[in-house]
């Protein structure tokens, strides 16, 4: 039978071993999802609603375990894993309450005989791949609105971090959700994503992680014409205009930027700094970046936890290097913390000044703590460095002129824009990107109609 390690990468010691599951188990996961389907869709909203609220309380009920056991498979900061909690079990309260609100309509005919009615209806077994750097709240974007809109649902959690979706999930069934409403199988990813895409049974893939793996998953989708929702890769680029408020700018630039060690795919990649305050701001950034603590997530002190593995720090490690070859100047940082026989990675929080567009940094999604500063004179050059990227997931702009605000959000192409605030994530609001950044979009109303078919009835003779 084989076993999977998970590590905990601030220390590199083994958390736990679990199983990985056969092809066989798998495609019996996917049968038993489907047929659970047949009864789960039949549940009444008001019921639906009612065990995704046990769901929730259960789980904040154990808060602090599954925080710890969070923070012990992935290494970001406990506080940071107990407002994940928080964050996962806002989509759970949120769904709860959208599977009484699935509507239908009635459309006036075209003729005096007959009457047409829109409906609603779930799409049917839903399977959904999960990454490390979120292990609660992506699975809970995804099954919640999954479980009240009818569909049955099956997760691969990333093989980092199964742990986490495991426990959310043993608790879900705890809470009167039957087992093979919602299931979770555990292997690597190419094999797993190959059988969730071929199989006819599977009506819907949703993914969370890199744009590659998702094309991959949108191609194979098609031989079973399967919906698909992606969220991918993003770059996001952060404004900081010559009126902004500098201090507000810092606090929620480091909010964004350092979030689980810049290991978000919403994190600011490129500080697109007016040059009149570029000074000014990258001294106060320094300041308070060079401060922030390195170490252990379970340490309350802690600010800055690991990086989850070696080819992530490789990435980071090189993107550093390459930007100091190419003439950027480091403010703070460019210090490492490695120990390679017991697999742990420690990047600490990097400014750098003078960054290019020649440079990796400014081309490729960085995944960890660094802070690359670029400078601008008009909106227009600030708006073209910004778009310059296949990507559109996030983007952040500080001033405090709403004509510059208002010209910045009708001019970036991205699908998640903050004003002044670096923290735009919410259950109650869409989530997704636009061009390779991914399809469709997940949380707020929005985010359950990608669960559900539209089906028309026209009745006839009728008088």
């Amino acid at each position: 039978m084989a076993k999977i390690q998970i590590k905990n990468p601030a220390t590199g010691e083994i958390v736990d071993e679990i199983k990985s599951h056969t092809e066989e188990e798998i495609h019996l996961a996917l049968e038993k999802g489907n047929q659970a389907f047949k009864s789960w869709s039949q549940v009444n909203a008001h019921e639906r609603s009612r065990l995704l609220k046990v769901w929730a309380n259960k789980i904040q009920d154990e808060k602090q375990d599954i925080a710890r056991l969070m923070t012990m498979e992935n290494g970001k900061p406990l506080h940071e894993s107990l407002g994940e909690v928080d964050y996962a079990t806002s989509y759970i309260d949120w769904y709860a309450e959208e599977a009484k609100r699935i509507y239908g309509r009635t459309i006036p005919s075209h003729t005096e005989t007959k009457r047409i009615i829109i409906s609603k209806q779930p799409i049917g077994l839903v399977a959904a791949i999960t990454p490390w750097n979120f292990p609660a709240a992506m699975m809970t974007r995804k099954a919640a609105p999954a479980l009240a809109a009818g569909c049955t649902f099956i997760v691969k959690p990333a093989i980092e971090t199964p742990l986490t979706t495991m426990r959310l999930i043993k608790l879900a069934h705890d809470s009167g959700i039957p087992k093979d409403v919602i299931q979770y199988v555990n292997g690597r990813g190419k094999q797993i994503g190959d059988i969730f895409t071929k199989s006819p049974l599977v009506r819907k893939i949703t993914f969370t992680g890199s744009t590659p793996v998702g094309k991959s998953l949108i191609k194979q989708s098609a031989h079973t014409v399967k919906n698909v929702t992606m969220e991918l890769g993003g770059h996001a680029p952060l404004i900081i205009h010559e009126d902004a408020d500098i201090d507000l700018a810092v606090e929620q630039t480091i909010a964004s930027k350092f979030r689980n060690a810049g290991q978000t795919c919403v994190c600011a990649n490129r500080l697109i700094v007016h040059e009149k305050i570029s000074d000014a701001f990258s001294k106060k950034l320094t300041d308070h970046v060079s401060k922030l603590k390195v170490g252990n997530g379970l340490n309350k002190e802690t600010d800055i936890g690991p990086i989850i593995n070696k080819k992530s720090f490789e990435k980071i490690s090189q993107q550093i290097k390459d930007a100091i070859h190419k003439g950027a100047t480091v403010l703070t940082g460019n210090n490492y913390h490695v120990n390679e026989e017991k697999g742990y990675y420690y990047v600490y929080p990097t400014v750098l000044q003078g960054v290019t567009d020649k440079m990796i940094i400014m081309q490729e999604e960085t995944f960890g703590p660094v802070a690359p500063i670029t400078t601008y004179e008009t909106l227009e050059e600030a708006v073209h460095i910004a778009n310059n990227t296949p990507f559109g997931l996030a983007a952040y702009f500080f001033t405090n002129d709403y004509r510059i605000g208002t010209y910045f959000h009708d001019h970036l192409d991205f699908g998640i824009i903050g004003w002044n605030d670096g923290a735009p994530s919410a259950a109650h609001v869409p989530f997704g990107g636009m061009k390779e950044s991914g399809l469709g979009r997940e949380g707020g109303i929005e985010g359950i109609e990608p669960y559900l078919e539209t089906k028309y009835l026209s009745i006839g003779n009728v008088q």
